[in-house]
């Protein structure tokens, strides 16, 4: 049964209201509120959550402009090749074009990219490729982007997409490089020698197809070997791996780049049986498995960067380790969680924390900064406000961190050492929407500010109770409220 919070959104969002239409969608994304997660429906919402921007527009430009910004950000989130049947499928497909042509290089740029390619060359959406073949074939004179471009076209395309996404950094790249090792051309020899393998455990077939240079099958033999494959064989054989012969057919997959083998490769080196024992060489082998998204060389190397802190040159201890602590927390490895409890400091709930009302009514300020004539120092003040509630920051930190340097990927980083050098600096979980959003938010406005705008600590102090007094006496508590609902 829908819960009360998200009737009350879904009522507003009928009514039009941009903002609940985009929680409604956030929802149907995120399962938020016990809903479940459709992406069609979230991509309904967000083309009517479009159309009422641009309707809104028209009084109000200046203004449209970021939302539609805001918006097709929230948009590159959805997994494009499960709304094909969508309603708003057309709205969809136009949206990750314009995403995925746009010349800056951004998050929304990449995570398109990434959903065209999947939508249009993943040979796991084979059926949907067909019927979007057809579809494209009925509507090529109304799709603006693509109408001098045929189907192939825009497979080829979707290839450039694929290398493009494989040889960069982002959170694509190791998704980017399966998938290319997917779409080799595959040898029909190499494919039975695998198969009777896999349907009879046939040693030989198994050598031979790596001999041929099957990364799966070098692997695959690579643990056997080494007796890392947890069969009860290996269990009651561990004295005789061959590790020797173990680390070859390893180090020759993870060439191929196969994190698995990286992995083992790092587990092999550290066996004291082993002749060729490295410590730092165990090491350097979970290193490249962490960085090809490795879920416990990920754990295990964030774990060694934590332990060695005090050692590590970097500007903010633990900044490195939680990194990787935190992705591997994200792809589901239980003991991922109890370490970042260590490293970062959790705040999801802004309720909880000490700058809840002014945060309320600096929200209001800043949506209605027109009609009250707020000055920009004004809102950059708010914006703080906003943030120190979000991440429940001492009225210090409020008022002297940077901004622009808060947030990392995962987390904020709270360095005020440049105005008070005792005070240690403090790494904050980004848990929830509303954190992204704020941060976002500010980000954008203290881009466009002058540096010494806001000026020194004595004058921000002065700022700060003069903004304060008049946040509290201008909007109540039950006027913020009523703003914010």
């Amino acid at each position: 049964m829908a819960s009360r919070e998200f009737l009350k959104i879904l009522s507003s969002a009928r009514l039009g209201d941009v903002s609940a239409q985009q929680k409604l969608a956030s929802a149907y994304l995120t399962g938020a509120f016990k809903t479940p997660i459709q992406p069609a429906n979230a991509l309904i919402w967000l083309e009517k959550s479009y159309f009422s921007i641009m309707n809104q527009s028209l009084e109000n430009k200046s203004s449209s402009d970021a939302e539609i910004f805001d918006l097709l950000s929230q948009i590159a989130n959805i997994p494009l090749a499960e709304t094909f049947n969508s309603p708003a499928f057309r709205f969809g497909w136009d949206s990750f074009w314009q995403l995925a042509e746009a010349r800056d290089v951004s998050d929304s740029n990449l995570a398109a990219k990434w959903q065209l390619v999947n939508l249009l060359i993943n040979p796991a959406n084979q059926e949907v490729q067909s019927q979007l073949l057809d579809w494209v074939k009925k509507n090529s004179a109304t799709l603006e982007k693509i109408s001098s471009v045929d189907f192939a076209g825009m497979q080829k395309i979707a290839k450039q997409y694929l290398h493009e996404l494989a040889d960069g950094e982002s959170l694509f790249a190791n998704n980017a490089k399966e998938l290319l090792i997917k779409l080799q051309p595959k040898n029909e020899a190499l494919s039975s020698l695998w198969q009777v393998w896999l349907d009879e455990q046939n040693e030989d077939a198994l050598s031979q197809a790596a001999e041929l240079g099957l990364t799966i099958a070098k692997l695959t033999l690579g643990l056997r070997l080494a007796q890392l494959d947890g069969s009860a064989h290996s269990e009651q054989n561990k004295s005789n791996a061959s590790l020797k012969k173990a680390a070859h057919w390893l180090e020759l997959a993870a060439k191929d780049g196969d994190r698995d083998a990286w992995y083992a490769l790092g587990e092999i080196y550290r066996r004291p049986q082993f002749s060729g024992y490295n410590a730092t060489e165990s090491d350097r082998c979970i290193d490249r498995a962490a960085d090809l998204g490795h879920p416990q060389a990920q754990l295990r190397k964030g774990a060694n960067l934590w332990r060695k802190r005090e050692k590590n040159e970097e500007k903010v201890r633990g900044l490195q380790a939680s990194y990787w602590v935190w992705q591997a927390h994200q792809q589901g490895v239980p003991e991922a969680k109890e370490l970042l409890s260590k490293i970062l400091e959790s705040c999801p709930n802004p309720k909880d924390n000490e700058w809840l009302e002014l945060a309320q009514c600096a929200e209001v300020a800043i949506n209605h900064h027109a009609e009250h004539k707020v000055d920009e120092d004004w809102l950059l003040l708010c914006h703080r406000i906003i943030i120190a509630n979000q991440f429940n920051f001492t009225k210090a930190e409020l008022l002297l961190c940077e901004v622009g340097q808060l947030q990392h990927e995962h987390c904020v980083v709270v360095d005020i050492r440049w105005e008070l050098p005792k005070i240690l600096p403090r790494l904050i979980q980004i848990e929830t929407i509303q954190q992204r959003r704020a941060l976002l938010a500010a980000g954008k406005a203290f881009a466009g500010s002058e540096m010494d705008l806001e000026g020194n600590l004595r004058q921000r102090r002065y700022r700060f109770d003069r903004v304060t007094n008049w946040l509290t006496t201008t909007f109540s508590k039950n006027q913020a409220d009523a703003e914010v609902d």
